[in-house]
């Protein structure tokens, strides 16, 4: 249609949406291109994700790896990261004058320290490729129709678009993905992911504040286990390990109402019977020394006096004089203690939604809708999510960057 220009409407401000909307404007130089972003705010798990600072990805150049962090979505993202992963943002941030750098758990950062510098980096993209947003435009319906796309917002505002790109991040309640129901696409139902565990009651929550850098949790009566720091709050059991597990069993968990129990190693390179080889050798070796002052595994102070009181055990005790009933107690404490949770906490910005499209009615290497031609899918909108430490983040960069090609040279006036 030479003379025609043709639009791409790309529905939803965040990370998925403006890195979609920014490279498809930059790859077609003759397509219009709009942002419909429904707050008055755009990339805003973008400005506040990693306290402010945006872990735009993780230190990972190989796909089989990264796969691993993914709980849902894995053989999706499989095909997908060959055509854009980690190396590819690195990148393209480090061309537009943004480096980032990494620490030790693999997590990258702009070397700013501040998410600002991604912000103002995709904005700048957006006006030099003269992509249009339209803030406050929330949108209620979608069809399609001899090719072409209809939009209707919430004010009764109605656009047309050649392509579209639905990259509006993930909901919480089904109901909420009808709109794209009606265009034929199957829903895998959403349920929280990425949450912290509460323990009402629980006297742990008096250690709030407490935390352990590498502990093994399990959750009883299933396969799911997971190792690393905890923190211990005032309503439960948070850090990393226990968002992981959250991600794994995110719809096990879901099923059981949030009502399980959890075993805690708080020596995760221990075993009953390693620790129990251990203490026979500490009775001797700190024979005189008081058990409440002198705590040999470097657990932190308060969990250590915790851990004896609930094993029965006098702070003020000799390890020479320690009972082998209560030290058996101790050993389970401190390997196999047993915990109730009953409910969960939103994490903060890490919150995701696991569910959406259907994975198998998405072209992974194009990100356009095998049932209606020129729609595409960026982002959480997917049944795609990872674990924390960037994997959420990439995902959408991937995803933004595949469906801005639009499948060239499906657009005219493509080069």
């Amino acid at each position: 249609m030479p003379g025609t220009q043709q639009r791409l409407v790309v529905i939803g401000g965040g990370a998925a949406g403006f890195f979609c909307a920014v490279n498809a404007a930059r790859m077609h130089p003759g397509l219009q291109v709009t942002i419909l972003e429904k707050t008055s705010k755009i990339l805003s798990k973008v400005k506040i994700s990693g306290g402010g600072r945006c872990n735009v990805t993780h230190a990972c150049s190989d796909i089989p790896a990264m796969l691993r962090k993914y709980p849902r979505g894995a053989n999706f993202l499989k095909k997908a990261f060959h055509h854009f992963f980690t190396t590819d943002i690195i990148k393209w941030f480090e061309d537009r004058g943004v480096s980032l750098k990494t620490e030790a758990d693999g997590r990258m950062f702009p070397t700013s320290n501040s998410s600002q510098a991604i912000i103002d980096c995709l904005v700048a993209d957006m006006n030099r490729y003269g992509v249009e947003l339209r803030m406050m435009s929330e949108v209620k319906g979608l069809q399609h129709a001899a090719g072409k796309f209809t939009i209707e917002l919430s004010d009764n505002r109605q656009l047309t678009a050649d392509f579209v790109c639905i990259a509006c991040g993930g909901y919480p309640k089904s109901s909420m993905f009808d709109w794209l129901r009606q265009l034929g696409h199957t829903i895998e139902d959403p349920v929280p992911s990425l949450f912290t565990f509460n323990m009402p009651g629980n006297p742990i929550t008096k250690l709030m504040g407490v935390a352990v850098p590498d502990a093994q949790v399990r959750i009883t009566g299933s396969k799911l286990v997971e190792q690393g720091p905890l923190l211990i709050t005032h309503w439960g059991m948070s850090g990393p390990v226990v968002l992981r597990l959250s991600a794994w069993g995110a719809r096990e968990l879901a099923t059981s109402q949030y009502h399980f129990t959890i075993q805690v190693n708080w020596l995760a390179g221990h075993h009953e019977q390693s620790l129990r080889e251990d203490m026979q050798r500490w009775r001797f070796e700190l024979a005189s020394q008081k058990i409440g002052q002198r705590n040999p595994f470097r657990l932190p102070q308060r969990l250590w006096e915790y851990l004896l009181e609930r094993s029965g055990i006098d702070a003020e005790l000799r390890w020479a004089d320690l009972p082998s009933k209560e030290q058996n107690k101790l050993i389970r404490n401190c390997c196999a203690q047993e915990h109730t949770v009953n409910g969960k906490t939103t994490f903060k910005e890490e919150f995701v939604t696991a569910g959406g499209i259907r994975l198998s009615e998405v072209d992974a290497g194009t990100m356009q809708s095998k049932l209606v031609p020129h729609l595409y899918f960026a982002g959480e909108i997917l049944d795609v999510d990872g674990i924390t430490g960037g994997f959420n983040f990439q995902h959408a960069w991937t995803s933004g960057y595949i469906a801005a090609r639009l499948s060239s040279p499906a657009i005219s006036g493509d080069n």
